[in-house]
């Protein structure tokens, strides 16, 4: 694994067999062999591509990347003579084949299904640290505050997690079959006991309302959650919302009654296969089964497998805040399922221009073509806030319009296709209500200017979540394509040099 470039064919086949005796664990964290080059296209049009190969499970293996670390993965990988590979089109049965000569400079074209010229490749042998750091480091990848990105200046609380908030707990469920399937299932249960005959205060807010949120209706109408929530696949929402519905009921002594389930979801298809309807009832027994309310598991996990965010792998984050007792003591907690586009932004650090990836940057490149919808401009993102403060609906819906905030503040800017949703509730004991009582109730309540530094919090955990979110996520191969990680070490190097990296070493003590 030399970090000196690959001059010859010869060179990289020995460099190759070399990385063969390589631990897999090693193999799979850095590219055998990485080229950067201009594809031309038939219309003359170009774009800058990246060619990755590596060793996994004793074989070679590539991705393309062709917009930030949006790809295709690459099959048929021929080293004979030079390089040759085909890879999926621009429909999922379509497939481009590409056979390239050459020892410094790799060149050759790239055929459709119907042996037309689709485009002309020339790549040219890069070293490591030339370009975006494209490691598939998995598991390895820390959270914000790892690498010194301090949010705001509210501490987190003990878990920095949705979980700080008394009686909230979370449980995932992974779904990962064959090579046309990346999701899941990720519930979050909003306090103990039983939710329908005793739920908790709650608010759902539509920043962009182009989704599929089952239950928002109702929650509005009473102010209140009775179930469990549940995010997933845009097109699994409806089997999630119906097993979650029998699995309550079937579980209720009650007589003949209706739920109202809530479940969120966000578009996974450019890496998992949605319209197979993957998502069982099985599956939906297994998030709940599994809450808890220690540690959250993050990136491309339960609901967040097969997501993708600002032109890279996105997945599930988390975070908390803990006010002083000057303020009122109380925690917010946010979990995320990040699945949009924008620019990336991360404490005021430009990351995603800094890396060349930003929405419409194809068409700020070439201002007279028509655009061209890419996977990373839509998406959706979810964001579930849980408080321990005794707040009504009235204001848990001031406290959710203020989660987007945070969203903004990381590259958002609700695009058309992004289905923009808040899920907020209180667990404060007092605030919840018997679903049948009879008789008046006096519930605490904050004044209106109590409510402030809940809003402060809530922006704050809210943006660190979608930042553990995207360093968490680990990249993900689905459908022929691939999303690969945000590149640490270039992020890192960009985050150091706008200076905005431990902001906490300059609060007042």
């Amino acid at each position: 694994m030399s970090s000196t470039l690959c001059r010859s064919l010869l060179s990289c086949v020995a460099l190759a067999g070399a990385a063969l005796a390589l631990p897999p664990a090693l193999a799979a964290q850095e590219p055998l062999l990485q080229w950067s080059g201009t594809a031309r296209f038939s219309d003359g049009e170009e774009e800058q591509w990246i060619v990755h190969l590596r060793v996994e499970e004793d074989r070679l293996q590539g991705d393309l990347l062709f917009a930030a670390g949006t790809g295709a993965v690459l099959e048929g990988i021929e080293r004979t003579g030079g390089l040759a590979f085909r890879f999926a089109g621009a429909s999922a049965s379509s497939h481009i084949h590409c056979r390239l000569l050459g020892s410094d400079v790799l060149s050759g074209d790239c055929v459709d299904a119907s042996g037309a010229m689709a485009l002309h490749l020339t790549l040219t042998p890069s070293a490591r640290g030339v370009g975006p750091d494209y490691r598939d480091d998995g598991a390895a990848r820390p959270r914000a505050r790892d690498i010194g990105l301090i949010v705001g200046v509210f501490p987190p609380g003990p878990l920095n997690a949705i979980t700080d908030v008394q009686g909230v707990r979370v449980g995932h469920a992974t779904i990962r079959q064959g090579d046309d399937i990346r999701t899941g299932v990720t519930a979050v249960i909003p306090a103990p006991g039983d939710l329908y005959a005793r739920p908790v205060p709650a608010w759902i807010y539509s920043a962009n309302g182009y989704g599929k949120l089952i239950g928002e209706t109702q929650v509005r109408e009473f102010g209140e959650i009775e179930t469990p929530i549940l995010l997933t696949c845009t097109l699994c929402v409806w089997s999630a919302a119906r097993a979650l519905a029998w699995t309550l009921m079937e579980a209720d002594s009650t007589p003949e009654h209706t739920i109202n389930p809530v479940v969120g979801e966000t578009n996974d298809s450019w890496l998992s296969d949605m319209w197979a309807d993957p998502v069982s009832a099985a599956h939906v027994r297994e998030a709940l089964a599994s809450a808890s309310s220690g540690v959250v598991a993050e990136g491309s996990v339960g609901a967040g497998t097969g997501t993708t965010a600002f032109g890279w792998k996105g997945g599930i984050g988390t975070s908390s805040r803990m006010l002083p007792e000057s303020l009122g003591g109380w925690t917010v907690g946010v979990l995320v399922q990040t699945n949009f586009g924008g620019a990336l932004t991360m404490n005021g650090a430009p990351v995603g221009r800094e890396l060349g990836a930003f929405t419409y940057r194809s068409e700020l490149a070439r201002p007279n073509d028509a655009p061209e919808p890419q996977p990373e401009d839509g998406g959706s993102l979810m964001m579930v806030v849980a408080t321990d403060a005794p707040l009504d609906a009235n204001t848990l819906q001031r406290l959710a319009e203020r989660a987007m905030f945070g969203a903004v503040r990381t590259g958002s800017f609700a695009h058309n296709s992004s289905g923009d949703y808040v899920v907020a509730f209180s667990t404060a004991s007092g605030v919840r209500r018997e679903r049948d009582a009879a008789s008046l109730r006096v519930a605490p309540s904050l004044s209106n200017p109590q409510m402030s530094p809940l809003f402060a919090a809530v922006v704050e955990a809210t943006e660190e979540a979608i930042y553990n979110a995207m360093l968490k996520a680990s990249t993900t191969r689905g459908r022929g394509h691939v999303y690969k990680a945000l590149p640490l070490d270039s992020t890192l190097d960009i985050l150091q040099k706008y200076g905005v990296l431990h902001w906490n070493r300059t609060l007042p003590r």
